[in-house]
């Protein structure tokens, strides 16, 4: 199945490329996400208008994106989480619970755009990558702490 994508995917092209993709992929992801329309000859002509406004608005969201990549390169969040032993959490950060966090904060990021290879399952401090455009990337610096307060009042003394 032939489609044209409305939006940049990761691993499979940019916004305005037509791309061959397997049919379970386009009509269970891509076409319902509308993230992409389906390649007819009608949609072909209307994506060559597209690609201006696109070059357009891709250079707008880029300036956007630096912005926003300079405030949130100031940013540090603070997790907290039932701690095992060696340092080792019971449940662990993901890029839904830094999106969150992000969002209270007043920064409306989707969680697919935070890098996170795999969940945060650590004591520790991180700096977490977040491509806000495919030329723009700001890193988040995130620290997950314990939540012991029994040891904390024992050391305090």
């Amino acid at each position: 199945m032939e489609v044209i994508l409305k939006e940049d995917v990761n691993k499979l092209g940019h916004r305005g490329d037509v791309v061959k993709v397997a049919d379970g992929y386009g009509r269970n992801y891509l076409l319902p996400g509308k993230l992409a329309i389906e390649a007819t000859a009608a949609n072909k002509a209307v994506i060559e208008q597209m690609k201006g406004s696109a070059i357009r608005k891709s250079a707008k969201e880029k300036t956007e994106a630096e912005g926003l990549s300079t405030q949130l390169n100031e940013i540090e969040l603070v997790f907290e989480r039932k701690v095992g032993e060696h340092e080792h959490l019971f449940g662990s950060v993901t890029s839904g619970d830094i999106a969150h966090q992000l969002e209270e904060k007043g920064f409306k990021i989707d969680r697919r755009k935070i890098s996170l290879e795999e969940p945060l399952k650590t004591i520790g401090e991180y700096h977490v990558p977040v491509k806000l455009h495919r030329e723009v990337t700001s890193h988040i610096k995130v620290t997950v702490k314990g939540d012991q307060p029994e040891a904390e009042t024992v050391a305090a003394e």
